[in-house]
């Protein structure tokens, strides 16, 4: 629509930039701001399309008309021009917000002075205000007769053009504003993942628990087994630890006597990035006093399904290849049934004996301070773990894997632990909360002697969390949900970069 571009000669960026920088000098010079005050639209463009009234005056054609029809409340919509097509001294337009599209039709008849302004000085990305009259095309599109038009904010770069979309991965994640102007995708996407963040809210809220906040600067790293980030406090003159999980200072709420907790959590862990994993994650957490293994299991079958049919309304959701069933109970197995039963072994073969032989024949490595139970889970990840496509819990944890897991009495090598797993990534991971102090105390410090002798990833002892126990900690479970990979899941979408708004990227020079 800009006559002082030759038809047919593409443009650079920085060429369209340095017009539309022009245009603001232009509409400056007629008395135009580019960005003025607000004007608050009275709808939407889907309120509009869904509250047609066919019966509508259909023509509203010149300037007398228009003043005759000044004291009529018309609607007024906001949104960014995403198109623009001219037919001589009428234009269409389609203006995009938040609920949807609209179509514009403009006339200079109408809109007098502002129609050659809006072809001259308006470009795909602007935002304007529009108040007009609905009416139906022949083509039965509905469509805003406009008889009023505002610039509110000129736009001065150009749009990924509509045909191809932004196609550059690399600005997709940077730029994620641009993303979410031109792909419905994405828009749609990140609109689930807020259906599913209140879904849950919502199921645990009306169950009698309280969501809360606890630090993000620890002073000790704990909660998990992951290499923390490290800053710096200038007035402490203190290192602190970026929180890798709340569950510690969660616990000690249940200590004081909140017995039924959550928090959704930003965590931070300085591990590697793919496509499952970013080092700044979201995760729900809750704790429940009085409670077992079991009740974690269906609590989270339930949750699960509740977020899905917020997000899809669906238990029988697609991802990749597959289709993921919610609406089943989920298969459960303790390690060793899985590992067995993926890896085609015998139980004598993953026995105390044989194991490290069975490690070296399927070339799964471990470290030379290993224990049974770090080889087994080894084993789960080479030969299970990516098999696990339908919702399954995994549990009886090895002990050493769980150091703030309680103990099973009948199988003391093992944690009343569980993590499930779909479409082959954990999703959720509890258990039993250690609340013995002394218990805790010794296994703070099997973790340090891991630490010494090089686990980056070992917990470090912290002697107010012990002694937030000795004033008593209720028998309770624990359960961690990750949220962006629960998003993933639900939105049928292969990397988690896709469902994090700014994921984490590499500096760009």
């Amino acid at each position: 629509m800009n006559k002082n571009i030759p038809e047919n000669q593409p443009l650079s960026p920085s060429e369209e930039h340095n017009i539309r920088v022009q245009k603001v000098d232009r509409l400056r010079a007629q008395g135009i701001e580019p960005w003025p005050p607000n004007r608050v639209p009275s709808t939407t463009c889907a309120l509009i399309a869904e509250t047609f009234d066919a019966s509508a005056p259909q023509e509203v054609l010149s300037q007398e008309q228009l003043k005759q029809e000044e004291n009529t409340q018309h609607p007024s919509v906001a949104g960014r021009i995403m198109t623009t097509r001219l037919h001589g001294k009428a234009a269409f337009a389609n203006l995009q917000d938040a609920s949807g599209v609209l179509q514009l039709y403009l006339k200079e008849e109408v809109l007098g002075d502002m129609f050659k302004v809006f072809v001259d000085l308006i470009d795909i990305g602007d935002i304007v205000w529009c108040r007009g009259v609905p009416f139906r095309t022949q083509r039965g599109e509905i469509t805003l007769r406009v008889m009023e038009v505002v610039l509110l904010s000129k736009c001065l770069h150009p749009l990924p053009d509509k045909v191809h979309g932004l196609a550059d991965i690399e600005i997709k994640y940077r730029q994620r504003y641009l993303d979410l102007i031109v792909s419905p995708e994405t828009r749609a996407r990140f609109r689930a993942r807020s259906e599913i963040v209140r879904a849950l809210r919502s199921f645990l809220d009306v169950r009698g628990y309280a969501e809360v906040e606890t630090p993000m600067l620890h002073p000790i790293a704990g909660g998990a087994a992951a290499r923390p980030f490290v800053t710096h406090h200038n007035a402490l003159d203190a290192d602190f630890f970026l929180r890798i999980a709340p569950e510690l200072y969660l616990k000690r709420l249940v200590v004081g006597g909140m017995d039924r907790v959550y928090e959704i959590n930003r965590n931070f862990r300085n591990e590697g990035v793919s496509t499952r994993h970013n080092p700044e994650f979201t995760m729900l957490e809750l704790y429940t006093a009085y409670e077992n293994l079991d009740y974690a299991m269906n609590i989270v079958e339930e949750m699960l399904r509740a977020a899905a049919i917020a997000a899809s309304s669906t238990l029988q959701l697609p991802f990749g290849q597959h289709v993921l069933d919610f609406g089943v109970p989920f298969c459960r197995l303790s390690m060793k049934q899985a590992v067995c039963e993926y890896g085609g072994f015998d139980e004598s073969e993953i026995s105390h004996e044989r194991i490290t032989a069975l490690c070296a024949q399927h070339r799964v490595s471990v470290a030379p301070y290993a224990s049974y139970g770090h080889k087994l889970a080894a084993l789960f990840e080479h030969v299970a773990e990516q098999k696990l496509i339908q919702p399954t819990f995994i549990h009886s944890f090895p002990i050493e894997l769980s150091p703030l897991a309680k103990r099973d009495p009948q199988h003391p090598d093992t944690a009343p632990r569980f993590e499930l797993y779909v479409a082959g990534m954990e999703l959720s991971n509890a258990y039993h909360e250690l609340n013995d102090p002394f218990e805790q105390a010794s296994r703070f410090k099997d973790q340090l002697v891991l630490h010494n002798a090089g686990d980056d990833e070992a917990h470090q002892f912290d002697a107010d969390y012990i002694r937030a126990l000795e004033y008593g900690l209720p028998p309770t479970v624990g359960i961690g949900i990750g949220i962006d990979r629960l998003a993933m899941l639900l939105t049928n979408t292969t990397s988690i970069k896709e469902v994090i708004l700014f994921p984490t990227l590499k500096r760009k020079e």
